[in-house]
């Protein structure tokens, strides 16, 4: 199984971008997808997670900014990212169904 990360860049702060992450190996339907992050120095946290039924869930410090979302007809989910903040900046993890993680992403919000 490959989870395949792509969209991140350098933007800047009010600024969006999105990531999407495309999976191989594995069909994504009916599972749990999610969106992670990391900064050097911190454990990696959750960002928004996507239920095989649709049902969404977002970190507080993303709430109203990022939407996730899935297209599983082309094994693939995705993190609209608006509002950027500096403090975005981050490597953007996907996983999927719990277990499988993907090559990061590096989003850069310059203020």
């Amino acid at each position: 199984v490959q989870l395949q990360a792509s969209g991140g860049g350098l933007v800047q702060a009010g600024g969006s971008l999105r990531l999407s992450c495309e999976a191989s190996g594995m069909s994504i339907a009916s599972y749990s997808m999610a969106w992670h992050r990391q900064t050097p120095g911190k454990p990696r946290e959750v960002v928004a997670t996507i239920s095989g039924g649709g049902t969404t869930n977002y970190a507080d410090s993303v709430k109203g900014r990022f939407t996730i979302s899935r297209e599983d007809a082309k094994n693939t989910v995705y993190l609209q990212m608006n509002s950027l903040k500096p403090e975005d900046t981050a490597v953007y993890f996907c996983r999927g169904a719990g277990i499988y993680w993907g090559r990061g992403t590096l989003v850069t919000v310059s203020s």
